[in-house]
């Protein structure tokens, strides 16, 4: 018998997808244990995790039978990834479908920054206002302003899409020039982030762009910039992000991902001008749907055909 271990409830269209088979789903609240995962798939074939689920080295050693682990979710550092190709178990991850979803929550936040909407939301439900005042509340508009994307994949250009209806300039930083349409420019990244009013990062994690944004970067940006952060959270040095914001050395943030992840910066949460949502870039009912029924059909294509749709490496 083959038996999928899902380490968190996820949407029905993934349950469909495997219901000819034997699945054992972790149904308690929070994130699975290490204990409970290797409990899990001590007997699985196959592995559905959510990106939460940390699979170990002593998980994949734990499971002598597992054969494929099905990430939910477009990154995969939450696996051991050489463990798992030195048992040659197959990794696939959910890419591309996340793209539309995340660029328009990325939108959303360069608004709610520029417009100041969050802290105009809670002055209506404290306080209040004395009524409509020419200098009252101001924001900053998007049209004319530099919008600087940094790591320029399915993402970053879907971003740049939508940006350009707002009319924004776009400049990109990439690992290499990308050709592109539609007077989007590449900048090395010490120049993009000198030029740019708004930093948008999109980039994959890795050793190289750990704490990317430092104390330093943050010097090199313009005091009236914002910095977007919908990738991963290690990507920015978030004391360093503090001590920028309360020097004003750049304008404001919004984070969508967290360097300690569930953990965030306590200061974070006391600035006005920072924009907080719960790692939320893809939460949309269709495209978790759209997650589900990838990281399902990797698993039945892989234990039916032996290939799986979106093996990563």
């Amino acid at each position: 018998m083959t038996h999928i271990f899902i380490s968190g409830e996820i949407p029905v269209s993934g349950y469909e997808a495997l219901k000819t088979y034997s699945v054992n789903v972790y149904q308690n609240e929070g994130v699975i244990s290490e204990d409970d995962l290797i409990k899990g798939v001590r007997e699985a074939t196959a592995l559905l995790c959510p990106l939460s689920t940390k699979v170990t080295r002593k998980v994949i050693e734990s499971a002598p039978s597992l054969k494929i682990i099905a990430n939910y979710g477009a990154g995969f550092d939450n696996i051991d990834v050489v463990a798992a190709k030195e048992r040659e178990i197959v990794v696939t991850n959910t890419p591309k479908v996340s793209t539309d979803a995340t660029a328009e929550l990325t939108l959303g936040l360069m608004l709610s920054l520029m417009r100041r909407i969050p802290e105009g939301d809670q002055l209506c439900r404290t306080v209040g206002f004395n009524g409509w005042a020419p200098l009252f509340f101001l924001g900053r508009e998007l049209k004319g302003k530099t919008l600087g994307i940094v790591g320029y994949g399915k993402i970053g250009q879907a971003v740049a899409k939508r940006a350009q209806a707002f009319g924004m300039n776009i400049l990109y930083t990439a690992r290499s020039n990308k050709e592109t349409e539609n007077d989007i420019n590449y900048r090395p990244f010490n120049q993009l982030i000198q030029e740019a009013d708004i930093v948008s990062i999109h980039t994959v994690y890795s050793k190289e762009t750990h704490h990317l944004f430092k104390e330093e970067t943050f010097k090199q940006m313009k005091n009236s910039a914002i910095l977007l952060n919908v990738s991963r959270g290690p990507v920015v040095h978030e004391e360093a992000l503090v001590h920028a914001l309360k020097q004003q050395e750049i304008a404001g943030a919004a984070l969508d991902v967290f360097e300690k992840e569930p953990l965030i910066h306590e200061e974070l949460k006391t600035l006005a001008n920072v924009v907080l949502t719960p790692h939320i870039g893809n939460a949309t009912v269709e495209t978790r749907e759209e997650m589900a029924r990838l990281a399902a059909g990797n698993i039945t294509s892989y234990l039916e055909e032996g290939m799986a749709l979106t093996p990563i490496g």
